[in-house]
């Protein structure tokens, strides 16, 4: 095969990845971009006019209605309250025990792994029927604490996997040198473990989030008040008398709840690229 016709045959390859990246691109952001525009029309130009136009007049006037329809600081403040606490939970329970399979090694690390890993493919549903009936008996039902233990507890497999992961190419001369100078389990793991793992923790925070910011099954099981709706579930009182729906307030409203995720990934995204890189990929 002649330089000319190798350097071709690269071009149409470079030609074809360009535009089916661009494709999925495309297909990914257009349900966003639809939300926004349809969110900046009137009512009747919605309801009247082709729903996959431009707004004739935009209007900002659908913010000022989601704002007065619903609760929607509550439903925010709501979702940042468990999104947080669950987080936390999930970055130090995962680091720990990817810290001890990985790095401690003990006899079962390898067989307890595996159990993380099966927990990949462990729907959330089973849970849903257990967990209502205990926390009836103990008293958590309507709480955060009944939101946050099962997103802790359905996101660990794969926080411990992205952790375990990096953790494997850590040189262990590292840990060594720091057993030599007298540190303990507890100083290298908050010295020498978490200031490495920066990237893989954003990572981790940031692929959780998605799940929790965004959850309503758990949360529509075990809220039964007001006060404790988060977004998810507060979207629910834009639909009014008879099933009618304010889908122009509603999407203003999701504008509004989506914006601080896609803000945190703009600001992050090279931290998450890189973890998922130095964890996941070479997992």
């Amino acid at each position: 095969m002649s330089t000319r016709e190798g350097n071709r045959r690269l071009r149409i390859a470079r030609a074809f990845s360009t535009i089916l990246v661009l494709l999925i691109v495309a297909i990914q952001i257009y349900p966003l971009v639809w939300v926004v525009l349809a969110s900046l029309k009137t009512p009747a130009e919605f309801a009247g006019g082709n729903p996959f136009a431009l707004p004739r007049e935009p209007t900002f006037d659908n913010f000022g209605r989601a704002w007065e329809m619903a609760d929607l600081p509550r439903y925010i403040g709501n979702s940042f309250v468990v999104t947080v606490a669950s987080n936390v939970f999930i970055v130090l329970l995962g680091m720990m025990a990817a810290y001890a399979i990985q790095v401690l090694r003990f006899r079962w690390s390898n067989a307890v792994m595996g159990l993380f890993v099966v927990g990949l493919v462990v729907p959330v549903q089973v849970a849903l029927v257990p967990l209502f009936i205990n926390y009836a008996r103990v008293g958590l039902l309507d709480t955060y604490q009944a939101m946050i233990v099962p997103l802790v507890g359905f996101s660990l497999p794969i926080s411990v996997y992205l952790f375990a992961s990096f953790f494997q190419y850590v040189p262990h001369e590292t840990y060594e040198a720091a057993s030599l100078d007298g540190a303990g389990p507890y100083r290298v793991f908050f010295k020498i473990t978490m200031p490495l793992s920066v990237n893989t923790i954003i990572t981790v925070v940031f692929v959780n989030t998605i799940f929790i910011w965004n959850d309503f099954i758990f949360a529509n099981t075990f809220v039964l008040s007001e006060q404790l709706r988060t977004i998810p579930l507060g979207l629910q009182n834009y639909m009014g008398a008879m099933g009618s729906v304010d889908w122009t307030a509603t999407f203003a409203a999701v504008c509004v709840t989506v914006t601080p995720v896609l803000l945190a990934f703009l600001a992050l995204n090279r931290a998450i690229i890189y973890g998922i890189e130095g964890g996941g990929s070479k997992g």
